[in-house]
C-alpha cells in the first residue's frame, strides 16, 4: 500500500516535469530561464535545444510509468531485470544530481547568487533529493 502511494507520488513528479520539458521543446518559456545554471556573469552553462528537452521530457515520462510498472498498477510485460535495477538507477540519477557538480548545481555548488543558483537552492535540488529518497524507500520496499 505504502509503495503504492509512493509510486503515484513519483509518477506524479515526473509526469509534471515531463510536461514542463514538452512545454520548453514546443517554444514554451515559462520557468526556462531560471532552470539552466548560470555563471555570475549570467552566461548560461547548457544551452538545450527543443529536441534535447523533448528527449528528457520522454525519459521523464518513462521514469513516471516505470513507478507505475513497479508497483503494479499498470500491467505492462517489461523484463524482471528493468523493474528489479532500474530503480536503483533513477534513484542514482537523482542523487546524484542533488549532490551535483560542486560549482553551478546540487547542494554543494560554490556558484549561489544567480537566479538559477538560488532556485536550484529553494526547489530543484530538494527535489531530486525527495525523488532519489522516495525512489529508495520503493526499491526497499519492494
Amino acid at each position: 500500500m505504502i509503495s503504492a502511494v509512493l509510486s503515484i507520488v513519483l509518477f506524479l513528479i515526473f509526469i509534471m516535469l515531463a510536461m514542463i520539458h514538452f512545454n520548453w521543446a514546443f517554444g514554451g518559456k515559462w520557468g526556462f530561464e531560471e532552470a539552466l545554471p548560470t555563471k555570475e556573469t549570467g552566461e548560461r552553462i547548457l544551452n538545450p535545444t527543443a529536441l534535447e528537452s523533448a528527449i528528457v521530457g520522454i525519459g521523464l515520462m518513462m521514469f513516471g510509468f516505470f513507478y507505475l510498472i513497479k508497483s503494479g498498477m499498470l500491467d505492462v510485460p517489461v523484463p524482471m531485470w528493468i523493474t528489479k535495477y532500474a530503480g536503483w538507477v533513477i534513484l542514482g540519477i537523482f542523487a546524484l544530481r542533488a549532490i551535483g557538480d560542486f560549482k553551478y548545481i546540487g547542494f554543494f555548488k560554490k556558484i549561489k547568487q544567480t537566479e538559477f543558483g538560488k532556485m536550484d537552492s529553494r526547489l530543484y535540488t530538494p527535489l531530486c533529493l525527495t525523488i532519489g529518497f522516495i525512489g529508495m524507500l520503493i526499491q526497499i520496499i519492494n
